[in-house]
C-alpha cells in the first residue's frame, strides 16, 4: 500500500474526484493544511511514497498575496525530489514543483479557464490525446531543464509537464468539481474577471472531467510510481 501526503492551501480545494481514484487502487492520502489552526507543513518525507501540492486560489508564489507556507513546502518539495519520490502539482502546487526543481516562476494575473490539453507526445496517455483541464490559479512556472511538455492549450502553452522521471505538474486541478470552484470564488475577497462564464462551462464539461479522468489515472499512477 502506498501512502502519499497531500498539501491542501484552501477550505475549497481538494483532491476532488482523484479522491476515488486514488483509493480504488489502494493509495491512501494523508491532508495536511498548513492555513488551518495548529496545521503544518511535513518537515521531511518521513514514510511517505510521494506528494501531491494542490492549488493555491488566489495565493501567489512570484506575485499578489504570497502562499503563506510557501519557503517550508519549497523545501519538503525538493526533499522529496532529492529522495527520488515523485510530487504531483495542481495549479500552484505545479509552480512550487518547478521553482523546488531549479525551474523558476513568472508574475501572472489570477485567472479561471477551463482548457482543452492537447497532447504534444502520445507516449504519456496515448488514449487520451487531449482532456479538459479546470485552471484556476496565479503566476505561470519557469521550466527547468530536462521537463518535458505532455499537454499544452490551443495558444501552444504547456499545461502539463514531467520532470525528475516521474514527477507531473498539471496547470489545472483535472478532477476538479464546479462546486469547488464556486467554493474558492466565495472563500477569498480576490476572485478572477468574469469568473460565471468559467463556471458554466466547468459545469458543462463535468462529464468530460470525469470521463478524460479515468483514463488519465492509469498513465498518471504508473508514472508516480504508485502501482
Amino acid at each position: 500500500m502506498k501512502r502519499v501526503a497531500v498539501l491542501q492551501h484552501t477550505e475549497a480545494e481538494y483532491l476532488g474526484l482523484i479522491e476515488d481514484h486514488l483509493e480504488g487502487r489502494n493509495v491512501r492520502f494523508q491532508y495536511f493544511r498548513p492555513f488551518a489552526s495548529g496545521g503544518m507543513v511535513p518537515a521531511a518525507p518521513g514514510n511517505f511514497d510521494g506528494l501531491i501540492l494542490l492549488g493555491a486560489g488566489p495565493y501567489g508564489v512570484v506575485s499578489g498575496h504570497i502562499l503563506p507556507s510557501l519557503a517550508p513546502e519549497l523545501r519538503l518539495t525538493r526533499a522529496f525530489l532529492d529522495a527520488g519520490l515523485p510530487v504531483l502539482g495542481f495549479g500552484a502546487g505545479a509552480v512550487i514543483l518547478s521553482v523546488a526543481a531549479d525551474g523558476g516562476a513568472a508574475d501572472a494575473p489570477l485567472r479561471f479557464s477551463v482548457e482543452q490539453a492537447l497532447a504534444n507526445t502520445p507516449d504519456f496517455a496515448p488514449n487520451l490525446p487531449q482532456f479538459p483541464l479546470a485552471c484556476y490559479l496565479r503566476d505561470r512556472p519557469i521550466l527547468p531543464d530536462g521537463a518535458r511538455v505532455l499537454y499544452s492549450n490551443e495558444a501552444g502553452e504547456p499545461l502539463v509537464f514531467s520532470l525528475a522521471e516521474n514527477s507531473l505538474g498539471f496547470l489545472g486541478h483535472p478532477g476538479m468539481k464546479r462546486g469547488m470552484a464556486e467554493d474558492l470564488i466565495m472563500e477569498f475577497a480576490e476572485t478572477p474577471d468574469e469568473p460565471l462564464a468559467s463556471l458554466d462551462k466547468l459545469g458543462a464539461e463535468q462529464g468530460p472531467v470525469s470521463t478524460a479522468l479515468s483514463t488519465l489515472m492509469v498513465p498518471l499512477i504508473a508514472h508516480c510510481g504508485w502501482m
